[in-house]
C-alpha cells in the first residue's frame, strides 16, 4: 500500500503518510492515489488545486467555505515547514470548537486531510515554505468564511509569538460572530 492513514485527533481529520521511494537521484512518492483515499473514508472528489508561497511567520486562516460549496482540503508542504490546524465547526459534532494542530514538512512528506466542516490556517515555521493543496468543491466568494485565528474562545497554541497576518484575516469575525456550518449539515 503507498500509504498509510491515520486518523487526526477530531473525527474526520486524517494524517496521510506517503511511502517514500529514496535513491541517488531524489525520490519519488504518489501523493494521491483515489482509490486507496477512497478505500481509507476519504471519499470526496478533488476538484481544485492551490499553492501558496509564505515567508517564515505568515499565518493564513481560519478559512473554509459553506454549504453547498463546503470544501475538504488534502493539504502538503512541498518545501520548508508549516504548523497545519484545524477547528471543528459543525455544531453537532461532539468536537464542536475543537482545534488539532500538526506540524508538516517538505522532509517528513506527510499529508493532512480536513474534510469540509472544519475551519483551516497555517503560519509558516521555515524560512520559506510552498504549501499545496487539492481541495474537493472549487472556491466560491460567495460562500467564502472564516474566523480569526486569535479567537480566545478556541484557544489555537500556534508556535509563533510574532506573526504576519493578512488585512483580510485579521478582519475576519471572532467565532462567536461568525457564520458556521448550519445544525444538521451532511456531506
Amino acid at each position: 500500500m503507498p500509504f498509510t492513514f491515520e486518523p487526526g485527533v477530531l473525527p474526520g481529520l486524517v494524517v496521510i503518510q506517503p511511502r517514500v521511494f529514496p535513491d541517488d537521484r531524489g525520490f519519488f512518492l504518489e501523493s494521491y492515489k483515489e482509490s486507496e483515499f477512497q478505500r481509507a473514508g476519504i471519499l470526496g472528489r478533488f476538484l481544485q488545486d492551490n499553492h501558496s508561497s509564505s515567508v517564515r511567520g505568515v499565518l493564513r486562516g481560519m478559512h473554509y467555505q459553506l454549504p453547498p460549496f463546503a470544501q475538504g482540503k488534502l493539504v502538503r508542504v512541498l518545501e520548508g515547514r508549516v504548523w497545519d490546524v484545524a477547528v471543528d465547526i459543525r455544531p453537532d459534532s461532539p468536537t464542536f470548537r475543537k482545534w488539532y494542530g500538526i506540524e508538516l514538512s517538505a522532509q517528513d512528506h506527510r499529508m493532512f486531510y480536513i474534510p469540509p466542516g472544519f475551519a483551516h490556517g497555517f503560519v509558516t515555521l521555515s524560512e520559506r515554505a510552498q504549501f499545496y493543496y487539492k481541495c474537493t468543491a472549487e472556491y466560491r466568494k460567495e460562500s467564502e468564511a472564516g474566523i480569526r485565528w486569535d479567537d480566545p474562545t478556541i484557544g489555537i497554541v500556534w508556535p509563533l509569538a510574532e506573526v504576519t497576518v493578512s488585512k483580510r484575516d485579521r478582519s475576519l469575525p471572532l467565532f462567536s460572530e461568525a457564520t458556521l456550518f448550519p445544525a444538521g449539515w451532511s456531506e
